[in-house]
């Protein structure tokens, strides 16, 4: 009988075998197990796997226990589909490279300013966590070097195939030193991954791994539309909801943080679980959990890891995971040893995919909840008011109060009832019963983070009022109401080599736009036009004049001579093919001058 599998069986260096300790793993799953001998040995890999759980340590510890430390040049490039992932990837780095002195992991991807990214490429980071677009522009800018690159990691290539990023990977891949080794890992296998495969790896050694679609039985999981900001959701949430002790699952170690001291602002007991907590600090936050110190945590996946609390009942994914196994491992922190549980997840407008995903891999069933209303709320707050008085009446004598209240009533010709109303307004000051609806307005994907302006009227992403439209027919599924929209010009055309994906793609992971809400793209020679929401924020229309495209800048420009567009799905299917009709010609054949447009916000939602 062969010896099971350890961390310390696979020759990990012991400052790696340290932060795995710490991190809380106890033994390699399957496809650590497999990985890391093979990448420890500098041998190219292909992970075949639906889900991406354990996929992280699988290639992150063996091409981290590889590196120089002392060489100040990128060594590891991973390359991620969404900044999310990019960000995920890179604290998993940094939580490996704990203990292993001299390492620097950088994230790159869009949205973020480039002289926080240009001063740690120049301060010598070895790991380089990327999405393709920001990190052509690196390139296209000269301000990164792959001399000294030692390992090149695909990280989700079936997903960056589907957001139309496979001609960027294979330009990115193009750029750096044949003599590498090289770690894809897709959960399908289609025709353009596999020609990858064969066209830039070296006999690469395949591990396939069987998806888990299984669920824990005993947890009763559910989803929200995430229509209102998400702070105030859950607060909401956690009144509702009854629950000995939960865990939040957030995206970022400064989210935990964050969320930790708006819930204690708002009367919570919770505490931040993160990677940058070291070792006695997350012990510490786990006991308290434990004793019932502490009855909320915030946390990332990678610090929740090995979490087993028996007092917790409730999982609330705050940020959706972007693989379903993560999923099953985060509400597996619930409904354990028989024990029921509940998971809440909030879905965000333009993540409904990763919902679906889920839904799929786990064959769950995950109902749709409303948001708790204000009448919910207050009723949990009458009865943890009510049980308060039925411990006070069950242990305290209360003849002295009855006579103060009596003597109170009479002085202030007031009934038992108006007084005891008084005295329950008072009472209620610290911790109010009366709860005040919240107003249910869809908002952007960017609003959240605070950088969206509101229109004159107050709008939220272009939503117009039940009195200012009639209601629509329902329609088919694969339709898109994406409201009014603005044609803009880009600088890149069929010339260039320009395809409609790569347009999608660099639109959709620079400004976090959907590719469901990107509308109409016309390709011409030397130039193309697309179609987006109206009044596209100015800061975000500034940054696309830096993105690239097939190797030149978008120059995004708001076309004058174009009014704005219906969308896609709204025009007849004959409009589509006809391309020498424009839309000022549309607009001639109506007859009249086009109406003013009206002010609407730019939403992706």
């Amino acid at each position: 009988m062969s010896e099971p599998v350890t961390f310390e069986s696979l020759n990990l260096s012991p400052a790696i075998l340290k932060a795995v300790e710490e991190l809380g793993y106890k033994t390699p799953s399957e496809i650590q197990a497999q990985c890391i001998p093979l990448l420890l040995e500098r041998k190219d890999v292909l992970g075949l796997a639906q889900t991406g759980t354990g996929k992280t340590a699988a290639f992150a510890l063996p091409l981290l226990n590889n590196i120089d430390p002392s060489v100040k040049q990128p060594q590891i490039l991973v390359l991620t589909p969404t900044r999310e992932l990019a960000i995920q990837v890179a604290e998993a780095f940094e939580q490996y490279a704990k203990h292993t002195r001299g390492v620097e992991v950088l994230a790159l991807y869009g949205g973020q300013s480039y002289s926080i990214q240009l001063s740690a490429l120049r301060r010598g980071a070895q790991i380089i966590v990327a999405t393709p677009g920001r990190l052509i522009d690196h390139i296209n800018r000269g301000t990164i070097k792959f001399e000294s690159l030692q390992a090149l990691v695909l990280d989700e290539a079936d997903e960056m195939l589907r957001m139309g990023f496979i001609d960027d990977v294979e330009s990115i891949m193009e750029k750096t030193p044949r003599e590498k080794q090289t770690c894809l890992f897709s959960a399908t296998m289609p025709k353009q991954i596999q020609n990858i495969s064969s066209k830039y790896m070296n006999e690469p050694e395949q591990v396939h791994i069987s998806a888990r679609n299984s669920t824990v039985s005993t947890v009763e999981q559910v989803f929200w539309n995430a229509h209102v900001h998400k702070n105030k959701a859950i607060v909401r949430f956690l009144e509702a909801e009854q629950y000995d002790g939960a865990i939040v699952f957030v995206r970022t170690r400064n989210d935990t943080v964050q969320l930790a001291e708006l819930l204690e602002r708002e009367g919570f007991s919770a505490a931040p679980l993160n990677g940058d907590m070291n070792q006695q600090a997350r012990e510490r936050t786990v006991d308290r959990l434990k004793n019932g110190l502490v009855d909320i945590v915030i946390a990332t996946d990678v610090a929740a890891r090995g979490l087993d609390v028996d007092r917790l009942s409730l999982v609330i994914n705050y940020d959706i995971p972007q693989d379903s196994e993560a999923y099953v491992h985060r509400i597996g922190r619930t409904g354990r040893a028989g024990r029921t549980g509940k998971a809440i997840l909030f879905v965000k407008h333009n993540e409904r995919y990763l919902l679906k995903n889920i839904i799929r891999h786990t064959k769950s069933e995950i109902a749709q909840v409303d948001l708790p209303t204000a009448k919910v709320v207050e009723e949990k707050r009458i009865k943890a008011l009510q049980d308060k008085l039925t411990i006070a009446l069950e242990n305290k004598d209360i003849t002295f109060f009855n006579q103060v209240a009596a003597n109170m009533a009479e002085k202030l010709e007031l009934s038992t009832e108006d007084l005891a109303g008084a005295l329950l307004c008072l009472a209620q000051q610290q911790s109010p019963i009366k709860v005040e609806e919240v107003k249910v307005q869809p908002r952007g994907e960017r609003s959240e983070r605070g950088d969206r302006r509101r229109n004159e009227r107050g709008d939220r992403g272009g939503e117009r009022s039940a009195r200012e439209r009639k209601p629509r027919e329902p329609r088919e599924r694969n339709s898109r109401s994406m409201g009014p929209m603005d044609t803009y010009r880009i600088e890149v055309g069929r010339e260039h080599g320009v395809q409609v994906k790569n347009i999608v793609g660099a639109i959709a992971n620079e400004a976090d736009i959907s590719s469901k809400f990107i509308g109409d793209i016309r390709l011409h020679d030397s130039h193309s036009t697309v179609q987006l929401p109206q009044n596209m924020p100015k800061d975000v229309l500034d940054h696309f004049q830096k993105v690239f495209i097939c190797k030149r800048p978008m120059n995004m420009t708001l076309t004058q001579d174009q009014g704005p567009a219906a969308p896609r799905a709204e025009r007849p299917s004959g409009d589509r093919g006809d391309k020498k009709r424009n839309f000022k010609d549309r607009g001639e054949k109506r007859g009249g001058p086009r109406k003013e447009r009206r002010p609407v916000s730019f939403t992706a939602n």
